[in-house]
């Protein structure tokens, strides 16, 4: 069982920053693939970035390459989405989310943390 808890969100103007973590419990952090989605209202929750347990392989959707950073500090139990030049659009509800080297779908979800960006 892994317990996951999302922190940093907030409100920011366009082309600003914000770090968003994701701290889980339990001892096997380290074997699960962790990835970050967000929803907007009225949309469907959508896929955001991807990092594999090692950390090193990572995958984004195209609309925030270049601009979002996934990252994980396996010692800390704590997975990072670094979000720079943030846009209105970016506007959701994120949530963190981990999947064992089984699985082919998430098992585990965090409760969300709202990120607002204001024009």
């Amino acid at each position: 069982q892994v317990q996951l808890v999302e922190s940093g969100g907030g409100l920011v103007q366009a082309g600003g920053s914000l770090r968003l973590s994701c701290a889980a419990s339990g001892r096997t952090f380290s074997t699960y693939g962790m990835g970050w989605f967000r929803q907007a209202p009225g949309k469907e929750r959508d896929f955001v970035a991807f990092i594999s347990s090692s950390g090193d392989t990572t995958y984004y959707v195209d609309s925030v390459k270049g601009r979002f950073t996934i990252s994980r500090d396996n010692a800390k139990n704590t997975v990072y989405l670094q979000m720079n030049s943030l846009k209105p659009e970016d506007t959701a509800v994120y949530y963190c989310a981990a999947r064992s080297v089984v699985a082919t779908t998430f098992d585990y979800w965090g409760q969300g943390t709202q990120v607002t960006v204001s024009s």
